[in-house]
């Protein structure tokens, strides 16, 4: 939801009424998880999706019931074998959904959750789906709440879980237990987006850039040369630095921003930038650190490394050559590869073909986002 969260907060702000379909729980091989969402606006336009197509006609006709304040609904859908013509997942799989009226008087705080998402920082809501879905809802932030399930005594510990799981990085469903009873409450989660921070201005790393943005990664872009390090070579990464690369991630390290959910990505092939940057990202949380060059030239940086006293724990965080092996040579091909690792990598994957595996194509993320 955070990549149309601009349009949404436009309807809000102007209080124009939509139907939100959200995938709050998922079993078997589902198509999108938990938390997926499919928007149908004022004007029955649709932005993002529920199924990857599988139910989504079904969930668009609920969603656009519901932008014609329709009220609250929750549906659920499964294999449709028995019926050719039932709607069902085509996969396997089931989902569930909740399908719900947006506008001021309906969810009077919403605007507060999409200013944060538009803002790229941590928030979650929390909303009531049991039988009877309460027309209640709380927007958690880390430091404060708004809004309420009805309960003082509900919001006190569903503050508590929201907190959690966006820690935690995920969303779904929980029951809490309060003075006045139990209630199943759906948690949607937005954590703030995780940062990639690419070491080199050149052409791999523009490609980089681009391909990390759009699955939803904040770029950095570093290099300590002013002459190629420039916003108007690099128009998606969020944030270009001219600096030392060492330097930098020291400040940010010690600054407590690297994180296990940080991807740093040195593509600077040159020793005088290599060594003293690699001698620090070794000792930082950061979940992936991403190294280019040939075979060779990592034997080389090994020793070298070695020689800084770099143990061989600390050298095996190191991913080099970087990417998989796909056989890529243009800058394209390169930053895809080095993506496609990233995602293996936060997801607990090899990153084989899948026809080569008989697992779950979905895997659980490793990393807390």
């Amino acid at each position: 939801m955070r990549e149309f969260a601009t349009t949404l907060r436009d309807w809000f702000d102007h209080d124009r009424t939509f139907g939100l379909a959200t995938v709050i729980s998922t079993s078997g091989s589902a198509p999108r998880g938990v938390g997926a969402v499919l928007v149908v606006g004022p004007d029955g336009g649709v932005l993002g999706s529920v199924s990857a197509g599988c139910v989504e006609g079904a969930v668009y006709e609920a969603a656009a019931a519901a932008a014609l304040d329709r009220g609250t609904d929750r549906c659920r859908f499964g294999v449709a074998d028995d019926d050719p013509f039932a709607v069902g997942l085509t996969c396997g799989g089931e989902i569930e959904i909740v399908v719900e009226t947006v506008n001021a008087a309906t969810r009077p705080h919403f605007g507060k959750l999409l200013s944060r998402l538009v803002a790229n920082a941590a928030v979650a809501e929390v909303v009531v789906v049991g039988e009877s879905p309460s027309p209640g809802h709380l927007i958690v932030v880390p430091d404060a709440t708004l809004g309420s399930l009805g309960s003082a005594a509900l919001d006190d510990i569903a503050t508590v879980v929201a907190r959690d799981m966006l820690s935690a990085g995920v969303s779904g469903l929980r029951e809490c237990a309060f003075d006045g009873g139990v209630s199943e409450v759906f948690v949607r989660t937005f954590p703030s987006p995780p940062r990639m921070i690419v070491f080199g201005a050149n052409d791999v790393a523009a490609a980089l850039a681009q391909a990390a943005s759009f699955v939803g990664y904040r770029v950095v872009v570093c290099d300590a040369r002013p002459i190629f390090t420039t916003a108007e070579r690099f128009p998606h990464a969020d944030e270009v630095v001219v600096e030392w690369p060492h330097e930098y991630l020291t400040q940010q390290w010690h600054a407590g921003l690297i994180d296990t959910a940080t991807v740093l990505c040195v593509l600077t092939h040159d020793p005088k930038f290599d060594a003293p940057l690699l001698e620090v990202a070794v000792r930082t949380p950061a979940g992936y650190i991403g190294v280019m060059g040939s075979r060779a030239t990592h034997h080389d940086r090994i020793r070298r490394l070695g020689r800084l006293g770099l143990d061989d724990a600390d050298l095996n965080k190191l991913s080099s050559p970087i990417g998989l092996d796909i056989g890529g040579r243009t800058p394209q091909e390169t930053a895809m590869s080095i993506v496609a690792e990233v995602i293996a990598v936060a997801h607990g994957r090899p990153g084989g073909r899948l026809r080569h595996t008989d697992g779950v194509i979905h895997g659980a993320r490793q990393r807390t986002r």
